[in-house]
């Protein structure tokens, strides 16, 4: 009798899609070393009321929401990889393999496979404080999610490994590298909706698109408090550039202005900055 499964026993793979909804064939699939993943699917059901009943008289289906999120330290081999597909422009979509498994990952047994198709970033937070690593986590929608007891046939598996630790890190404001930062964390607000049509047949309850909607580019840097110039900043509503040094790559938010800025104080500590930015752009690379 096969056991129930334990995290250890759990992987995330993920490939761009040529063809949007469409797993490529012998895919190279790629993965991030996560610390949780929750898969999930809504199956919209439609239930129907009726006088002359207290309970719902029937139960009919609607459209169908994969969703998936997953958190993880950004791997040092390769930090942009899966978190550049949150950038709008690329109109990126993604096949993501949720797996689970018994024995070697190599000659693996008793496999449960849940592959999303069309999947879109629909949110993106990354962060990092003092001592610990880079992380970011991930809320994706998309079109379909069919189980399988296989991986996919053709496919080969990395393993992205490694993390950016805080000391591997930085940031940079107006040009300038600051060192006064304690703690950072920015979010990329995608906004996607699935968009179904009436249509019959097996495809009927699925969105026929997952267009990307309009963006939020929004974050928070806590600083130790040893001048007022991001009070300046702020008050004289200029403009700058916020780079976040993410290991070997960079998510540089353009065009960014302090939304709100407040001072936190505790006994037998010091002072710290917390300031909030909105930005009206976005590059990783």
């Amino acid at each position: 009798m096969v056991e129930t499964y334990g995290v250890d026993q759990e992987r995330i793979y993920y490939i761009l899609e040529s063809v949007k909804g469409t797993t490529p064939a012998n895919p190279a699939m790629l993965s991030v070393p996560h610390e949780s993943i929750d898969p999930g699917m809504d199956v919209g059901n439609i239930a129907l009321r009726a006088g002359g009943n207290f309970d719902v008289v029937a139960l009919k289906k609607g459209t169908r929401n994969p969703t998936l999120k997953v958190t993880y330290p950004l791997p040092s081999a390769a930090p942009i990889e899966l978190l550049q597909h949150a950038k709008r422009d690329i109109d990126s979509t993604l096949s993501v393999q949720v797996l689970y498994h018994k024995g070697v990952f190599a000659t693996a047994t008793d496999i449960i496979s849940l592959l999303y198709t069309y999947m879109r970033i629909s949110k993106a937070s990354v962060s990092c404080e003092i001592d610990d690593v880079v992380r970011a986590t991930l809320e994706m929608v998309g079109q379909q999610m069919a189980t399988g007891t296989a991986k996919i046939a053709g496919a080969t598996y990395t393993d992205h490994v490694g993390a950016v630790a805080f000391n591997e890190s930085s940031v940079t404001i107006a040009g300038a590298a600051s060192d006064q930062v304690v703690g950072w964390k920015f979010d990329i607000l995608n906004n996607p909706r699935q968009v179904p049509v009436i249509r019959t047949g097996a495809s009927a309850v699925l969105a026929k698109y997952v267009p990307f909607g309009k963006r939020q580019l929004t974050g928070e840097i806590k600083f130790e408090f040893e001048s007022k110039a991001q009070m300046d900043v702020m008050l004289a509503d200029t403009a700058q550039d916020i780079a976040f040094g993410l290991g070997t790559g960079t998510a540089t938010f353009t065009g960014c202005k302090w939304a709100n800025i407040h001072h936190e104080k505790w006994l037998d500590d010091l002072v710290a900055v917390t300031a909030q930015f909105e930005a009206t752009g976005l590059t990783i690379a």
